[in-house]
């Protein structure tokens, strides 16, 4: 299996496609695994021309569990090291809610490694944007669990809370979170991510000096991410598109595929 050291640290990762192809950098949420980008998914981005890298985020699926108190910049690091171990020498990177956050800090701090930016149902960082509902907020703070049962409830009672309401497949979800749950049952180490997030603060000062090609999608039916958050991030980075996605919550089911992949091209295209 393919793995990265970054430091003590060491990062499962996976790719799709032809290297000599750009390389499309996904990042995932949250407490997601590489396993949420569905291969059927990262195999339309290789048929519109694209390199894909899908990883573990440290503390997650099967890349190490990260120290106490380790911020975004950290986790965009672990970026660098797989693009360093790959031999590429620049990325556009993809980055969902959580990921978008550290897309958003990878484009700060390595401006040089990334050819463009793709944030979606992500933020700021800013307190007045990107709130989420107070049942999603209460959902998100529930401590998740080892038992498999348990687990599984957890993921369907979010995604009838955040997901897109239209699109909503229990059994296709239910399915899912067992996938997820036998690869690798890691709760704890959701909070160290999530503290990460909200170490960071708003980052809006610094998306200001951003020079890198960006384009910004998000649902407006996102209870977890409120899509202020999404127009934020777009009024600030200069030069960036905005796309607001009809029905689309905080996750993005197949139906929504086409269009996403769809639009990351267009925007990859004109760099």
């Amino acid at each position: 299996m393919p793995y990265v050291n970054n430091g003590d640290l060491s990062i499962y990762f996976e790719t799709f496609g032809d290297n000599d192809q750009p390389t499309l950098v996904l990042i995932n949420g949250l407490s997601n695994q590489c396993i949420a980008y569905r291969p059927e998914f990262c195999k339309m981005f290789v048929a519109a021309g694209f390199h894909v890298v899908r990883f573990d985020n440290r503390d997650v699926g099967l890349s190490s569990d990260g120290p106490i108190g380790y911020s975004l910049k950290d986790m965009a690091s672990d970026v660098l090291a797989i693009l360093d171990q790959l031999q590429i020498a620049t990325a556009q990177v993809f980055g969902v809610s959580l990921g978008g956050m550290i897309a958003q800090t990878f484009a700060i701090e390595f401006p040089d490694r990334c050819s463009s930016l793709i944030s979606v149902m992500s933020t700021t960082g800013d307190s007045d944007v990107g709130r989420p509902t107070t049942e999603a907020r209460d959902l998100l703070m529930t401590p998740g669990s080892t038992d498999r049962n348990t687990a599984i409830d957890l993921h369907l009672a979010g995604k009838r809370v955040w997901g897109s309401p239209a699109h909503f497949d229990e059994s296709l979800e239910r399915q899912f979170a067992g996938e997820v749950f036998d690869r690798a049952c890691r709760p704890a180490g959701v909070g160290r991510q999530f503290q990460a997030s909200r170490a960071d603060r708003s980052r809006t000062e610094r998306l200001r000096q951003l020079v890198v090609p960006t384009l910004v999608i998000h649902g407006d039916c996102d209870t977890l991410i409120d899509i202020s958050g999404g127009k934020r991030t777009a009024e600030v980075i200069p030069h960036a598109r905005f796309l607001e996605i009809t029905g689309m919550g905080h996750d993005y089911p197949e139906y929504f595929w086409t269009k996403i992949v769809t639009a990351v091209h267009q925007h990859c295209q004109n760099i």
